[in-house]
């Protein structure tokens, strides 16, 4: 059975193949990320364990992001100054700390989106409902993927899936945004963060 399947595997890729729906085409997508300059949104993210969490996520581009975990959770996460920090809701200990560049999120919060450029865009596809844009650091591949998940008319990005080096997928499903609002520089300031849980232990 397996070696007639094998057999007609060639013979599929000769059959036509249904009509692509329309894709957002990169540099509008590119366009429209540069375009955001803060955002606000209620999230659902599935996590890579299957459990799920909900939250609030603020955007003030570029480079900035928090999201702030709803109870029982509590956890935050921030990036900012080039750096993210992860604050363990359970811990008192100081927050862990990486470069913003490690992660694929810096994709998206750079000062300039080029999807465009190469070797970044590794699939570009419509589903018949949404436009769907895998992407990574060309210069850091090994560090993982973000596929942008948007609709058209007007584009608008309604989630994304990160999957980190070891292969594990997160995926962030936004809420309706807020964009354009005013936005304090205190949510993204870790050094603050650090000194107000501080104050509260």
């Amino acid at each position: 059975m397996n070696r007639r399947f094998a057999m007609l595997a060639p013979l599929a890729l000769l059959l036509p193949l249904p009509a692509a729906a329309e894709r957002i085409p990169l540099s509008e997508i590119s366009d429209y990320l540069n375009s955001l300059s803060t955002v606000e949104s209620d999230f659902t993210q599935v996590n890579s364990d299957g459990t799920i969490s909900t939250g609030k996520i603020y955007i003030r581009r570029p480079g900035r992001i928090r999201f702030e975990y709803a109870p029982p959770d509590r956890s935050l996460v921030i990036a900012g100054s080039q750096t993210v920090a992860i604050f363990d809701a359970k811990s008192n200990q100081a927050p862990e700390q990486y470069p913003l560049k490690r992660t694929p999120l810096n994709l998206i919060l750079s000062d300039n989106v080029d999807l465009g450029r190469a070797s970044m865009v590794v699939g570009h596809t419509d589903d018949g409902t949404s436009t769907r844009v895998l992407a990574q650091d060309p210069e850091a591949p090994e560090q993982g993927t973000i596929e942008l998940v948007f609709t058209a008319n007007p584009v608008e990005l309604r989630q994304w899936i990160i999957t980190d080096d070891l292969g594990a997928q997160t995926t962030v499903i936004l809420g309706e945004m807020k964009k354009g609002g005013q936005l304090s520089a205190r949510l993204f300031d870790i050094n603050a963060e650090v000194e107000a849980r501080g104050n509260r232990n």
